[in-house]
């Protein structure tokens, strides 16, 4: 199995997984309701935790593709960010992994 196929699967399990529980929220609250959804997102000290740890790597997720992307002139780098985003670190590396690889293996031709 190739390394960008391994990318691509974990993008697939960085959507499936993530939305598997956003989703029946989204549901039970019949909208996307962003007071309720921060306050859920920092009930306590251990989801502060998470929540501040993955808004940190998000941001700089998004500057390491952007700088990493223009470095080796790749393309579709807003596909990992609209990605990081929408859904969260989980989709937009492994995301801009498997474009990154593509790039790297289409370069060696």
């Amino acid at each position: 199995m190739k390394l960008r196929h391994l990318y691509l699967a974990f993008c697939l399990i960085g959507l499936l997984l993530p939305y598997s529980q956003f989703v029946p929220w989204i549901i039970e609250h019949h909208a996307l309701n962003m007071p309720l959804f921060v306050h859920d997102l920092f009930v306590n000290r251990i989801s502060a935790f998470f929540a501040l740890d993955v808004i940190v790597s998000a941001v700089v997720l998004i500057l390491f593709i952007q700088t990493e992307g223009r470095h080796l002139r790749m393309r579709l780098l807003w596909l990992p960010i609209v990605g990081v985003l929408l859904v969260g670190v989980s989709l937009g590396l492994p995301l801009f992994l498997y474009l990154r690889q593509l790039h790297l293996d289409r370069s060696d031709l």
